[in-house]
């Protein structure tokens, strides 16, 4: 059974990579190539004042090539993973993978150089002779004592960042896991002793961090496969290895271990005993990071010492010593200052912002990929997980801070606040469209009710609340159960300290909740016995009773069940005054840009006069978020071609908008290629009123509306802010069962804005 699993996890890896084409990269155009115009431009004869500009000043390199994103990572496969020397050629594949993670992780282009040179001097020569190619060099998998020769001329010779990621982004992870350790332990660098097994690149990089932190180097005990590295030994030594030799005639791991407080194991399975544990400080430290199978097995050392706190290598354990969380946001930040080398300061700076970041609450983005684990600063969960999305923003302004402060940034930032929402813009990528809806909302204190409390997506984003607005959550549901799935959730918030809870179970309120309710709807058939059982069971009339009260300012509901369920319940308590529910409008973010869909939710077959409202209702909303609305009115008819029941609904929204003579642009009816390509649209239609490519696309009816905003959501990898509900005074929006943390926290600032920043 074990072979056959074996087997067919080697069948999958190896399909990965060779289908539905062989490799894991490709290289993409960035500037369009449609025509001779194009080609001109960016061959000859245009790019010959490109090439004369970077001669008059190579620093415009960075601004008229790709060479400020761009990051070789060069192999000579002398010591690929657990493989050994494998050759050049077969350590492509981990080079390439290393050039996908720099991409997905921090969006740098790579390219993966394997070298056949095994002449350290020689592979330094080469490497140095690429600098004009690329920003930064990512030397990777090159055997010891050979990889520090390598990387020594390297640095010396050339003017931009070379970073050995298997020595420094291994020291850099140990030390921020190592920070948290401490912390949790109750010790200091500067007190403890070390033992290390593993005298290889990665295992004196992290020695080399730790003394920087504060470990004294005379409580180091470095040992590898001969023992004790000690003055006087000649067997298996290098300049490396003697930095840390002691003067001791000790000669094993077993005769150092003794009261070490930190074990950091880079070596091989099995390496450290459980008897061994046992002889360690109190509150042992054990760093077991060798792959695939670490020095110990945590169970085997937490049954001598149930108070460890343990790191491995392997995911499958807690705290993964992984170097992902360093390398791309250490080059990120290095490359967006033009830094000519990764320094000290840098590494520290990149420590600092992994260990604090660990210690900070977990982003929802994370706990949704790695479900099931524990997320909660403690002894497993000294760093945090790869796919937290804020190690861009946090790591790589930390380190874009550090080489300037240190003078190595060729290229220093003006606004350090803005490039961490410009890294935090480029991963949440909501956060730039929403930056001005932030803004307004930064300017007023409302509260919020959340209909569906309990739900963890909505104690995420009221936790994001609490800490990056002013606006007030409040929360209806049982507070036990609120208080435990925030808890399980590693949040720090609590009922009734951190927010309001209102409980539909037992609520003084619920009294003057049921009478108002009947109040309401006492001629629309609600008896009193079905108003107080409706108070007690609908938490989306609940809410919407606590806005009628002015006891909330807006209300936010529909993380489970359906829009038109929500709707009802809207439409009674709160459609009065003037207000109704207009439509729905769906901001859907693609790569290009925001595009805005309506009505995506509440009129199925919608009148001329619904389309002019839903028309009117999406004009102010885009201006919400800094945007000119440009609104095409979208039908199967296209300029009066096709009498279509859909075509003359659309030419008769276009004459009631007419008389209105709104200030903003918009013209219809036509299909969605035309509103999105003026070209097409100017040979069709030479005078329309639309100039430029659309923002909005209103639709005729639900059906389409919805189906195109499903298909950008699942096809194009469109990200959904909304749907906002226009007509309401943001007295209530209705969200969908699919909306994430992010966009609860959207929706909530929406919420948020006072009605008189946007008309």
């Amino acid at each position: 059974m074990e072979d056959r699993r074996q087997d067919s996890a080697r069948q999958a890896a190896l399909d990965y990579h060779e289908f539905p084409r062989p490799g894991k990269l490709e290289i993409r155009a960035t500037k369009p190539m449609a025509n001779g115009r194009d080609l001109a431009r960016a061959y000859s004869p245009g790019v010959a004042e490109a090439c004369l500009e970077i001669k008059a000043d190579p620093a415009t390199a960075a601004r008229y090539t790709t060479k400020g994103n761009l990051v070789a990572v060069i192999s000579n496969g002398t010591a690929v993973l657990g493989l050994g020397n494998i050759g050049a050629l077969a350590s492509k594949p981990v080079m390439e993978g290393k050039a996908v993670l720099f991409k997905k992780f921090a969006n740098i282009d790579c390219f993966d150089i394997e070298v056949n040179e095994p002449d350290p001097v020689k592979l330094a020569e080469i490497v140095c002779a690429l600098e004009p190619t690329f920003g930064a060099v990512n030397l990777e998998d090159i055997k010891a004592p050979d990889c520090f020769i390598v990387e020594q001329i390297c640095r010396e010779r050339m003017n931009i960042p070379v970073f050995h990621d298997d020595q420094h982004g291994t020291a850099i992870v140990v030390g921020a896991a190592a920070t948290n350790a401490l912390r949790i332990a109750g010790k200091r660098f500067e007190d403890i002793k070390i033992v290390s097994t593993g005298g290889g690149a990665a295992g004196i990089a992290c020695l080399n961090m730790l003394l920087k932190l504060g470990v004294k180097r005379e409580n180091v005990w470095l040992c590898d496969i001969h023992g004790l590295v000690h003055e006087g030994r000649d067997i298996d030594m290098n300049p490396q290895k003697a930095a840390y030799a002691q003067a001791s005639d000790k000669r094993s791991l077993t005769e150092v271990i003794d009261g070490a407080d930190l074990f950091l194991g880079l070596s091989g399975p099995g390496v450290l005993t459980p008897e061994m544990v046992g002889r360690m400080a109190p509150r042992p430290i054990i760093f077991a990071l060798a792959n695939p199978n670490p020095e110990i097995d945590p169970d085997a050392a937490r049954a001598v010492a149930p108070d460890a706190i343990i790191a491995t290598g392997r995911s499958d354990f807690p705290n993964q010593v992984n170097n992902v969380l360093c390398f791309p946001f250490i080059f990120r930040g290095a490359l967006d200052v033009g830094a000519t080398t990764i320094n000290d300061e840098m590494k520290i700076a990149c420590i600092e912002g992994i260990a604090a970041l660990a210690r900070a609450t977990t982003a929802a983005e994370a706990a949704a990929a790695y479900r099931g684990e524990t997320l909660t600063f403690g002894a497993d969960y000294l760093i945090p997980k790869p796919f937290d999305p804020r190690l861009m923003g946090v790591v790589s302004s930390a380190v874009a801070r550090a080489a300037m402060e240190t003078g190595v940034a060729t290229r220093p930032l003006d606004d350090m606040a803005a490039y961490k929402q410009k890294l935090d813009g480029s991963v949440f990528r909501s956060a730039l469209i929403m930056r001005p809806v932030f803004e307004a909302a930064a300017t007023a204190t409302r509260r919020i009710v959340f209909a569906e409390g309990e739900d963890e997506r909505v104690l995420r984003a009221a936790n994001a609340m609490l800490e990056e607005t002013t606006d007030v959550p409040i929360l209806i549901g049982r507070p036990d159960v609120i208080a435990t799935r925030a808890e399980r959730a590693g949040l720090p918030i609590r009922p009734d300290v951190d927010f309001e809870i209102v409980n539909p179970e037992n609520d003084p309120r619920y009294r003057d909740y049921w009478e108002t309710y009947h109040g309401i709807m006492a001629r629309r058939g609600v008896s009193p016995d079905i108003a107080r059982a409706i108070m007690r069971t609908n938490t989306t009339a609940i809410g919407g009773v606590m806005v009628h009260r002015a006891e909330a300012d807006s209300l936010i509901c529909g993380t489970f069940g359906q829009y038109s369920w929500h709707l009802q319940y809207v439409r009674q308590i709160l459609a009065r005054d003037g207000l109704h529910p207009v439509g729905a409008l769906s901001m859907i973010i693609l790569e290009d840009g925001p595009l805005f869909i309506a009505d995506t939710q509440c009129h199925n077959d919608p009148t001329p006069q619904q389309v002019m409202e839903t028309v009117m209702g999406a004009a102010r909303h885009v201006r919400r978020f800094g945007l000119t609305p440009k609104i095409a009115l979208c039908s199967h008819s296209q300029f009066g071609n096709t009498d279509s029941y859909s075509g003359r609904k659309m030419r008769d929204a276009l004459t009631l908008l007419d008389a209105r003579e709104p200030d903003f642009m918009y013209d219809g009816e036509m299909h969605v290629d035309a509103a999105l390509d003026p070209e097409l649209r100017e040979r069709i239609f030479p005078t329309s009123r639309l100039q430029g490519v659309a923002n909005v696309l209103v639709f005729a009816g639900t059906d389409a509306a919805s189906g195109v905003r499903n298909a950008l959501k699942m096809r194009a990898g469109g990200l959904e802010v909304g749907p906002i509900l226009m007509g309401m005074g943001n007295r209530a929006h209705i969200v969908t069962p699919s909306i994430t943390t992010r966009g609860l926290l959207n929706m909530s600032v929406l919420a948020g804005t006072p009605v008189t920043h946007y008309g």
